[in-house]
Protein backbone atom coordinates (compact mmCIF):
# COMPACT_ATOMS: atom_id res chain seq x y z
CA UNK A 1 0.00 0.00 0.00
CA UNK A 2 1.36 3.56 -0.93
CA UNK A 3 0.62 7.14 0.39
CA UNK A 4 -0.27 9.43 -2.22
CA UNK A 5 1.12 13.02 -1.35
CA UNK A 6 -1.40 15.96 -2.32
CA UNK A 7 -0.55 17.62 -5.55
CA UNK A 8 1.22 21.10 -5.58
CA UNK A 9 -1.53 24.33 -5.35
CA UNK A 10 -1.27 27.23 -7.68
CA UNK A 11 -1.42 30.23 -5.20
CA UNK A 12 -0.54 33.61 -5.85
CA UNK A 13 2.14 35.52 -3.28
CA UNK A 14 2.08 38.80 -2.50
CA UNK A 15 4.30 41.32 -0.77
CA UNK A 16 5.24 44.39 -0.20
CA UNK A 17 8.36 43.71 -3.21
CA UNK A 18 6.86 41.35 -5.18
CA UNK A 19 3.74 39.71 -6.82
CA UNK A 20 3.72 36.12 -8.25
CA UNK A 21 2.09 32.88 -8.99
CA UNK A 22 3.99 29.67 -6.94
CA UNK A 23 3.62 26.09 -6.51
CA UNK A 24 2.73 25.01 -2.86
CA UNK A 25 2.51 21.70 -1.52
CA UNK A 26 -0.02 21.03 0.93
CA UNK A 27 2.42 18.83 2.93
CA UNK A 28 4.65 21.56 3.63
CA UNK A 29 4.23 23.32 7.17
CA UNK A 30 3.58 26.70 7.77
CA UNK A 31 7.45 27.17 9.08
CA UNK A 32 8.64 25.43 5.72
CA UNK A 33 6.30 27.93 3.83
CA UNK A 34 7.59 31.02 5.52
CA UNK A 35 11.76 29.76 4.40
CA UNK A 36 10.57 29.45 0.84
CA UNK A 37 8.69 32.75 0.61
CA UNK A 38 11.80 34.55 2.33
CA UNK A 39 13.98 34.52 -0.47
CA UNK A 40 10.84 35.74 -3.04
CA UNK A 41 9.74 38.13 -0.62
CA UNK A 42 13.21 39.44 0.69
CA UNK A 43 11.09 39.25 4.02
CA UNK A 44 12.96 37.15 6.76
CA UNK A 45 10.83 34.06 7.76
CA UNK A 46 10.45 35.14 11.44
CA UNK A 47 9.21 38.36 10.34
CA UNK A 48 6.35 37.32 7.97
CA UNK A 49 2.80 37.37 8.78
CA UNK A 50 0.48 35.21 6.58
CA UNK A 51 -2.86 35.31 5.44
CA UNK A 52 -4.68 33.56 2.84
CA UNK A 53 -7.70 34.74 0.86
CA UNK A 54 -9.86 32.82 -1.30
CA UNK A 55 -11.96 34.93 -4.24
CA UNK A 56 -13.38 37.43 -2.68
CA UNK A 57 -13.78 36.48 0.69
CA UNK A 58 -11.81 38.02 3.62
CA UNK A 59 -8.43 37.17 4.39
CA UNK A 60 -7.92 34.57 6.80
CA UNK A 61 -4.67 34.70 9.14
CA UNK A 62 -2.84 31.71 8.03
CA UNK A 63 -1.28 30.90 11.29
CA UNK A 64 -0.84 28.46 14.03
CA UNK A 65 0.25 27.67 17.35
CA UNK A 66 3.02 25.26 16.38
CA UNK A 67 4.00 26.46 13.10
CA UNK A 68 6.62 23.73 12.88
CA UNK A 69 3.62 21.49 12.76
CA UNK A 70 0.97 22.55 11.37
CA UNK A 71 0.87 21.89 7.66
CA UNK A 72 -0.65 24.09 4.88
CA UNK A 73 -3.36 21.45 4.27
CA UNK A 74 -5.51 22.59 7.34
CA UNK A 75 -6.40 25.77 5.61
CA UNK A 76 -8.03 26.27 2.19
CA UNK A 77 -5.14 25.80 -0.73
CA UNK A 78 -7.90 26.64 -3.19
CA UNK A 79 -6.19 27.11 -6.59
CA UNK A 80 -5.23 30.96 -7.16
CA UNK A 81 -5.86 31.61 -3.83
CA UNK A 82 -4.18 34.79 -2.73
CA UNK A 83 -1.75 34.64 0.34
CA UNK A 84 -0.25 37.67 1.34
CA UNK A 85 3.02 38.54 3.57
CA UNK A 86 3.41 41.07 5.75
CA UNK A 87 6.42 42.68 7.03
CA UNK A 88 6.70 42.87 10.70
CA UNK A 89 9.69 45.11 10.91
CA UNK A 90 10.27 48.49 11.87
CA UNK A 91 10.21 50.76 9.07
CA UNK A 92 13.76 51.95 9.10
CA UNK A 93 14.87 47.92 8.74
CA UNK A 94 12.62 47.12 5.57
CA UNK A 95 14.41 47.36 2.92
CA UNK A 96 12.71 48.91 -0.44
CA UNK A 97 13.34 46.87 -3.66
CA UNK A 98 11.38 49.08 -5.45
CA UNK A 99 13.51 52.03 -4.60
CA UNK A 100 16.15 51.42 -7.67
CA UNK A 101 18.08 55.02 -6.87
CA UNK A 102 20.65 53.42 -4.88
CA UNK A 103 21.12 50.47 -7.65
CA UNK A 104 24.72 50.68 -9.77
CA UNK A 105 23.14 51.62 -13.07
CA UNK A 106 25.78 51.50 -16.23
CA UNK A 107 26.44 54.15 -18.33
CA UNK A 108 28.39 53.82 -21.60
CA UNK A 109 31.16 56.48 -22.45
CA UNK A 110 29.59 58.42 -25.03
CA UNK A 111 33.04 58.24 -27.26
CA UNK A 112 32.08 54.39 -27.05
CA UNK A 113 28.50 55.10 -28.11
CA UNK A 114 29.27 57.26 -30.53
CA UNK A 115 31.44 54.83 -32.32
CA UNK A 116 28.51 51.88 -32.44
CA UNK A 117 27.22 51.31 -35.87
CA UNK A 118 24.01 50.16 -34.76
CA UNK A 119 22.32 52.81 -32.34
CA UNK A 120 20.11 55.74 -32.67
CA UNK A 121 22.78 57.96 -33.44
CA UNK A 122 24.22 56.29 -36.02
CA UNK A 123 20.78 56.02 -37.80
CA UNK A 124 20.37 60.08 -37.21
CA UNK A 125 23.66 60.49 -38.30
CA UNK A 126 23.08 58.42 -41.72
CA UNK A 127 19.72 60.14 -42.58
CA UNK A 128 20.50 63.29 -41.44
CA UNK A 129 18.10 64.11 -38.90
CA UNK A 130 18.01 66.57 -36.26
CA UNK A 131 21.11 68.33 -35.19
CA UNK A 132 23.12 66.29 -37.88
CA UNK A 133 20.79 68.04 -40.53
CA UNK A 134 22.93 70.40 -42.32
CA UNK A 135 20.31 72.66 -43.15
CA UNK A 136 18.70 72.71 -39.29
CA UNK A 137 20.41 75.42 -38.08
CA UNK A 138 21.72 75.96 -34.70
CA UNK A 139 18.75 74.98 -31.80
CA UNK A 140 19.14 78.71 -31.02
CA UNK A 141 17.72 79.93 -34.65
CA UNK A 142 15.13 76.73 -34.79
CA UNK A 143 13.39 78.34 -31.76
CA UNK A 144 13.59 81.90 -33.53
CA UNK A 145 11.77 80.58 -36.51
CA UNK A 146 9.07 78.43 -34.74
CA UNK A 147 8.56 82.11 -32.89
CA UNK A 148 8.44 83.74 -36.11
CA UNK A 149 6.11 80.93 -37.86
CA UNK A 150 3.62 81.50 -34.43
CA UNK A 151 3.33 85.56 -35.13
CA UNK A 152 2.41 84.54 -38.76
CA UNK A 153 -0.24 81.85 -37.68
CA UNK A 154 -2.13 84.01 -35.27
CA UNK A 155 -2.04 86.78 -37.56
CA UNK A 156 0.01 89.45 -35.94
CA UNK A 157 1.15 92.46 -37.71
CA UNK A 158 2.07 96.10 -36.50
CA UNK A 159 -0.85 98.05 -35.37
CA UNK A 160 -3.21 95.38 -35.29
CA UNK A 161 -5.59 94.89 -32.29
CA UNK A 162 -5.09 92.54 -29.67
CA UNK A 163 -6.66 90.87 -26.63
CA UNK A 164 -3.85 89.56 -24.20
CA UNK A 165 -4.55 86.06 -22.64
CA UNK A 166 -4.69 84.90 -20.47
CA UNK A 167 -5.57 88.11 -18.36
CA UNK A 168 -8.96 87.79 -16.50
CA UNK A 169 -9.40 91.58 -16.99
CA UNK A 170 -9.02 91.22 -20.68
CA UNK A 171 -6.10 93.79 -21.46
CA UNK A 172 -6.98 95.14 -25.11
CA UNK A 173 -4.26 97.24 -27.22
CA UNK A 174 -2.32 97.94 -30.25
CA UNK A 175 0.55 96.03 -31.64
CA UNK A 176 3.34 98.26 -31.71
CA UNK A 177 6.95 95.84 -32.32
CA UNK A 178 7.43 92.61 -33.34
CA UNK A 179 10.73 91.30 -33.20
CA UNK A 180 13.71 90.08 -31.14
CA UNK A 181 14.60 92.06 -27.59
CA UNK A 182 17.72 91.07 -26.73
CA UNK A 183 17.51 92.88 -23.32
CA UNK A 184 14.64 90.30 -22.26
CA UNK A 185 15.65 86.73 -21.37
CA UNK A 186 14.78 84.11 -23.92
CA UNK A 187 15.02 83.28 -27.85
CA UNK A 188 12.53 84.42 -30.04
CA UNK A 189 10.55 86.89 -30.87
CA UNK A 190 8.45 89.24 -28.94
CA UNK A 191 5.31 91.30 -29.40
CA UNK A 192 5.45 94.88 -28.08
CA UNK A 193 1.85 96.11 -26.70
CA UNK A 194 0.41 99.45 -26.59
CA UNK A 195 -1.68 98.99 -23.76
CA UNK A 196 -5.60 100.91 -23.93
CA UNK A 197 -5.03 101.52 -20.27
CA UNK A 198 -1.41 102.08 -18.07
CA UNK A 199 -1.55 98.47 -17.11
CA UNK A 200 1.73 97.32 -18.83
CA UNK A 201 5.15 97.67 -17.31
CA UNK A 202 7.02 100.30 -19.25
CA UNK A 203 7.11 103.05 -21.83
CA UNK A 204 7.94 101.10 -24.65
CA UNK A 205 11.35 100.99 -23.58
CA UNK A 206 13.43 98.04 -21.97
CA UNK A 207 16.81 98.92 -19.76
CA UNK A 208 16.77 102.49 -21.56
CA UNK A 209 16.38 100.86 -25.20
CA UNK A 210 13.59 102.30 -27.15
CA UNK A 211 11.54 99.93 -28.84
CA UNK A 212 8.38 101.72 -29.61
CA UNK A 213 6.52 105.18 -28.16
CA UNK A 214 3.47 104.90 -25.67
CA UNK A 215 2.48 106.10 -22.19
CA UNK A 216 3.83 105.80 -19.07
CA UNK A 217 3.01 102.26 -18.11
CA UNK A 218 1.03 101.82 -21.23
CA UNK A 219 3.64 99.31 -23.06
CA UNK A 220 4.67 95.64 -22.27
CA UNK A 221 6.41 92.74 -23.82
CA UNK A 222 4.54 89.67 -24.34
CA UNK A 223 5.43 86.34 -26.60
CA UNK A 224 2.76 85.57 -29.39
CA UNK A 225 1.33 82.98 -27.38
CA UNK A 226 -0.36 85.03 -25.42
CA UNK A 227 -1.89 87.54 -28.33
CA UNK A 228 -4.94 87.35 -29.74
CA UNK A 229 -5.66 89.13 -33.05
CA UNK A 230 -9.11 90.48 -33.74
CA UNK A 231 -11.51 93.61 -33.75
CA UNK A 232 -11.23 94.54 -30.44
CA UNK A 233 -12.00 98.06 -29.87
CA UNK A 234 -11.08 99.92 -26.61
CA UNK A 235 -13.01 98.41 -23.25
CA UNK A 236 -16.02 100.88 -22.15
CA UNK A 237 -15.18 101.55 -18.46
CA UNK A 238 -18.28 103.30 -18.36
CA UNK A 239 -19.28 106.48 -16.09
CA UNK A 240 -18.92 105.17 -12.62
CA UNK A 241 -15.47 103.46 -13.70
CA UNK A 242 -14.09 106.98 -14.52
CA UNK A 243 -15.55 108.16 -11.64
CA UNK A 244 -13.62 105.81 -9.42
CA UNK A 245 -9.94 106.46 -11.59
Amino acid sequence: MSLQTAADVPLIIKSPNSSSERRISPSWTIAQLKTRLEPITGVPASCQQLSIRVGSQDAVPLTAPDEEQTRLAAFPLQPYAEIGVVDTRPPAARVDFTDLSAVDKYEMPPAEYESLTDSVLAWKKSKKLGRFDPNAGSIEQQKIRASEREVEERGLTLSSRVRLLPDSDARRGTVSYIGLVPEIPGIGSWIGVTLDEPTGKNDGTVKGKRYFECGNNCGVFVRPERCEAGDFPPLDLGDEDMEEL
